[in-house]
């Protein structure tokens, strides 16, 4: 397998890179790219088998979109073909049309690539924790973020919330799923906080039954996260 890092020098805010290092211990026998800011992905000319991009600052997430813009149609054809991606924290608000900054109303444009409204509020942080699952997979993960985020097709939701706050604080799901493009606000690291899930997305991935790094603890720290999240003397936040 190939597998694409982007701009990994600026794009590790709460430990996103945890998420990298993870997919590295995963998968001891594929290649590695790391693309840095200024430089041609690698994906523009070549096949990669899953990209990754983590959390930014919101001034580095208008040089995200700079960089990439020139891909927009080749990352869309990527998606289409299922390619994998796994986009973690801020990161997802880049996908959508456009970054409204909800004091000014300033606009930044996204890439247009996922269907998502994005609000930016930076006077009200949230924080707090969230319980979810798909498809009979539960989920957990951590929300630091200032956005409201609304998946305006109910078909490319991704998880939904069974405790917490979904991407807005109306709504009961939370992140993006178009395919193999998977988008999500959820921290952690969200991949090794969520192993069995990893685990099935590097399998499909792969074609072959994948053995996630430190399978055994990763798997029973999870299983002791999500028994403490559906605790309900736990609070949200």
């Amino acid at each position: 397998m190939t597998v694409e890092i982007l701009y990994s020098e600026v794009c590790n805010l709460f430990g996103d890179i945890g998420n990298v290092r993870y997919l590295e211990k995963s998968l001891p026998d594929s290649e590695f790219i790391y693309t840095r800011l200024g430089e041609k992905p690698y994906f523009a000319e070549n096949k990669v088998n899953l990209i990754y991009l983590g959390s930014m600052s919101e001034s580095v997430q208008a040089l995200v979109i700079k960089e990439l813009e020139p891909y927009k149609s080749k990352l869309s054809n990527m998606i289409a073909d299922g390619t994998a991606f796994i986009i973690t924290g801020s990161a997802v608000d880049i996908f959508g049309k456009s970054i409204i900054d909800g004091d000014s109303g300033e606009v930044l444009e996204g890439l247009g690539l996922a269907d998502i409204k994005v609000i930016r509020d930076m006077n009200h942080r949230y924080s707090g924790f969230v319980l979810a699952e798909r498809e009979g997979l539960e989920f957990a993960g951590f929300q630091a973020q200032f956005t409201q985020t609304t998946v305006e097709n109910p078909e490319h939701r991704f998880l939904k919330v069974k405790k917490g706050r979904g991407m807005n604080e109306n709504c009961d799901y939370e992140g993006v799923k178009i395919n193999n493009f998977y988008a999500t606000n959820l921290l952690g690291p969200f991949l090794l906080v969520n192993p069995l899930f990893t685990k099935k997305l590097l399998s499909e991935i792969s074609g072959k039954e994948v053995r996630v790094a430190f399978e055994s603890e990763a798997t029973e720290a999870y299983k002791k996260r999500i028994d403490d999240f559906k605790n309900p003397s736990i609070k949200v936040h």
